[in-house]
């Protein structure tokens, strides 16, 4: 199975200097824990999450207001092409640690985003319990 298969491909971008306050807004409106920070190609430069807004600027006392996504996301970001095999794609995940990776085209352009609940929810059969979780959530 390829990444294109299974990832999200409705992803909220922002630019790098997009404020946090402005980004945290767009995430608590669209009920969202994770933008991509793209640049104006609409390459992934990488991801602030809300974890990243809490961690890394309310708790370090930094402004919302002035400070722009670039300066909390995690960054440069990792990614993988839309072709890639799934257990490539996490094989990558397991050796960054990380649970998302942004999915790009042949133009190093961002087309979506795949996470461990997209491959989960791909593999777990959708009758059980556990497979309606995981497409309610």
């Amino acid at each position: 199975m390829k990444v294109e298969e299974i990832c999200t491909r409705d992803v909220a971008i922002a630019p790098p200097e997009q404020s946090v306050e402005e980004g945290s807004r767009r995430m608590r409106d669209g009920a969202l824990g994770t933008l991509v920070v793209v640049d104006a190609l609409q390459r992934p430069l990488g991801i602030v999450t809300d974890r990243d807004v809490a961690t890394r600027c309310v708790a370090e006392g930094r402004d919302p207001k002035r400070t722009p996504l670039d300066r909390l996301m995690s960054g440069p970001v990792a990614w993988v092409r839309a072709g890639t095999d799934v257990d490539d794609a996490l094989a990558e995940m397991a050796r960054l640690r990380v649970r998302r990776l942004p999915v790009v085209d042949d133009r190093d352009r961002l087309v979506g985003i795949l996470s461990l609940d997209d491959v989960l929810a791909a593999e777990i059969d959708p009758d059980t319990p556990l497979g309606r979780t995981l497409r309610g959530v």
